[in-house]
């Protein structure tokens, strides 16, 4: 049975096999289609790992707990992101008020877009990887994305709603795609994605600050949801999801221009060396650095301030700028670091297993905070104690993320002394081998 796909590297324009400034034996073992390596692997032939990749997959997975912790805690949870429309980072004068801002500031919106970066760049290796094996690609990459996708569905109606899996899986696929055209193909790939992306933020932007301004609230979350997600059996929530499942998916087909220029970029970065321990890599990090934060964070507190209105030009638009310092910040610190301590080590070690800390940490969060759990979002958060005031918000909200971010940090340590990946990627691998081998059990007989 003759495999359909391009060779990967063969392609006329596509800069693969001697990419400038690129590190000779870029690891291979790194899925890309997971939020982190498929397996402790991710050496190739040539060289070892990347360790800044595992470190930053590490930040980036709690950070991205930073943000989705206060859709737990939240009237209405995951519905309730919706109906109650944008938090307010900067309003109220308290200690509480001021330490919930600062934290929110930090994260929404920038651990995502580290994340979706870092996927565009752990699928370049899975496209170096396929080039130097001669395989045809996307050949089987097409498999691992059919995978993701459904480790998304699932994780979307029995876990999370808010998931990223799905959309990454798709943009995968496309960007796959991209990589067998040429650069230039790829460039105004890139160029049209971000300016469409820019352009519809900016209309909706538009449409917030100039319409009703209480529009996107919604008149505040609905009193049943509310008691769905605080007294509700996880079989409800799962009936809830799959009932408003279109309304629930918007995030990734509003922002799909913003995934394939992330994943692009990721692309780019990694073929240039910027994940590298080299000269190459810290220069170009160090321009990262310098970019991101001197422009990102400007642009993200005059969108803070402006309002809900600049909500989603804050989240969907500056805060990707911001994630770009946040990964030269990151790798400067790694830098200086001569001996990597516990923390090193632990973040090295959630990175490896990222998509099964990434889908833990979101099961832990429902236990703890929705009704089918031990419903503490009701008992702790606003009004709690009868005083009528904020309960222990926002404290014990971002004692929560502490606790599950020391839990994943020591649990995928000690997890990784014994196996060689996380759970959930040792699942994955091992329906890619079998599909792989029924695939050539029929390539053979035919």
């Amino acid at each position: 049975m003759t495999t359909r796909g391009k060779r990967a590297g063969t392609t006329a324009g596509t800069p693969t096999g001697a990419t400038a400034g690129a590190p000779t034996g870029t690891p291979t073992g790194t899925t890309a289609g997971a939020p982190g390596p498929d397996g402790g692997g991710g050496s190739g032939g040539g060289g070892g790992r990347l360790p800044l990749l595992d470190v930053l997959r590490g930040v980036a997975i709690l950070g991205t707990l930073m943000t989705n912790v206060w859709i737990f805690t939240g009237a209405g949870g995951e519905w309730g992101v919706l109906a109650a429309g944008a938090p307010s980072l900067l309003g109220g004068g308290s200690a509480g008020d001021v330490a919930e801002a600062v934290f929110r500031l930090v994260a929404d919106g920038k651990f995502l877009s580290m994340l979706t970066i870092l996927f565009g760049a752990g699928l370049a290796i899975q496209y170096r990887s396929a080039e130097r094996r001669g395989e045809p690609w996307p050949g089987r990459y097409r498999w691992r994305a059919l995978f993701l996708f459904t480790e998304g569905t699932l994780h979307f109606l029995l876990i999370f709603a808010w998931d990223v899996l799905m959309g990454y899986a798709v943009t995968a696929l496309f960007t796959a795609w991209l990589l067998t055209r040429s650069a230039r193909a790829r460039r105004r790939v890139t160029a049209w994605a971000l300016g469409l992306h820019l352009t519809l933020m900016g209309l909706l932007t538009a449409a917030l600050a100039y319409g009703d301004g209480d529009a996107g609230a919604g008149g505040g979350v609905p009193r049943e949801v509310v008691d769905l997600y605080a007294h509700g059996g996880w079989a409800d929530l799962v009936a809830f999801r799959l009932e408003n499942a279109v309304v629930l998916r918007v995030e990734p087909v509003l922002t799909f221009g913003l995934l394939l220029f992330l994943f692009l970029l990721g692309v780019r970065l990694m073929r240039a060396g910027a994940f590298g321990a080299d000269a190459t890599g810290r220069r170009i990090r160090a321009r990262m650095l310098r970019w991101g934060l001197g422009v990102g964070v400007p642009l993200n507190v005059a969108c803070a301030l402006g309002g809900d209105a600049w909500f989603l030009m804050g989240r969907y638009g500056a805060a990707p700028l911001v994630a770009v310092g946040y990964v030269g910040l990151i790798g400067a610190v790694v830098d200086r670091v001569r001996r990597p301590g516990p923390l090193t080590s632990s973040l090295t070690s959630l990175g490896r297993t990222a998509l099964s800390g990434y889908v833990l940490q979101n099961l832990l969060c429902g236990v703890v905070a929705y009704g089918f759990g031990l419903g503490l979002a009701e008992k702790l958060g606003d009004g709690a104690g009868g005083g009528g005031g904020r309960g222990w918000e926002p404290w014990w909200v971002m004692g929560l993320w502490a606790a599950v971010s020391v839990l994943l940090l020591a649990g995928s340590t000690l997890w990784l002394r014994r196996f060689p990946a996380g759970p959930l990627e040792s699942a994955q691998r091992w329906a890619l081998r079998l599909t792989e081998k029924r695939s050539t059990g029929r390539g053979g007989s035919s």
